[in-house]
């Protein structure tokens, strides 16, 4: 699935998170500071659930809950190209080493867990009160957003170029949505520039968990 719709009406307040990566504790902490509330509330994440932090099997946990909603990350990627198709040195030496210390029945609901990536969406496009909203995991690899357009699904979650572009005083807005939000590459705080959002601020290597509320 490469695009889902989701419309704000749905929820009272919306949030995104930057990249998981196990740090669930974190993610639990922030929601208890803004007041989450799992039956009125939506929370998505710009991908990278695994990998790196305490708590992987957490976070794949949230694929399950009513209130929370993913885009896939390069780590979702890189696990389920070991768990299909072998490539299990990519993921081991990117933070999958977890997967590979677990046994028995924890081996088996690990798998089924991971197997809920396969349905997540490269490309989230919410409706907010006549605004769009776009979140995808590292980029929307073109200068024009529309629903449905064909895009390299690779560089929707392994594209580090327009992020390089902007933190060299270079780039520009992407046209055909209002804002865009990404993690993806680690930084010491958000980045905005022009319409672009990047939310990944390292929170697995000891920084802050960012979360911004859109509704």
């Amino acid at each position: 699935m490469l695009y889902h719709y989701l419309d704000g009406k749905n929820w009272r307040h919306i949030y995104l998170v930057g990249d998981l990566h196990g740090c669930k504790s974190m993610l639990d902490s922030q929601l208890l500071t803004c007041r989450f509330d799992p039956q009125q509330d939506l929370l998505v994440a710009v991908g990278d659930l695994i990998d790196r932090g305490p708590d992987s099997m957490g976070c794949l946990s949230l694929l399950q809950a009513p209130w929370f909603r993913s885009v896939r990350g390069n780590h979702e990627e890189m696990a389920l190209n070991a768990i299909h198709h072998g490539a299990h040195q990519q993921w081991i030496r990117n933070g999958g080493d977890w997967f590979y210390q677990l046994q028995g029945a924890q081996m088996i609901e690990a798998k089924h867990a991971l197997s809920l990536c396969n349905q997540l969406p490269l490309i989230l496009h919410i409706l907010l009160d006549g605004r769009v909203v776009v979140v995808a995991h590292a980029d929307y690899p073109a200068a024009h957003y529309s629903w449905g357009a064909e895009v390299d699904p690779y560089e929707v979650v392994w594209s580090r170029a327009r992020i390089e572009r902007v933190q060299n005083g270079r780039g520009g807005k992407i046209t055909g949505a209002d804002d865009f939000y990404f993690g993806h590459t680690p930084l010491s705080s958000p980045l905005h520039a022009f319409n672009l959002h990047y939310i990944d601020t390292g929170a697995v290597f000891g920084n802050t968990l960012t979360l911004v509320q859109i509704q």
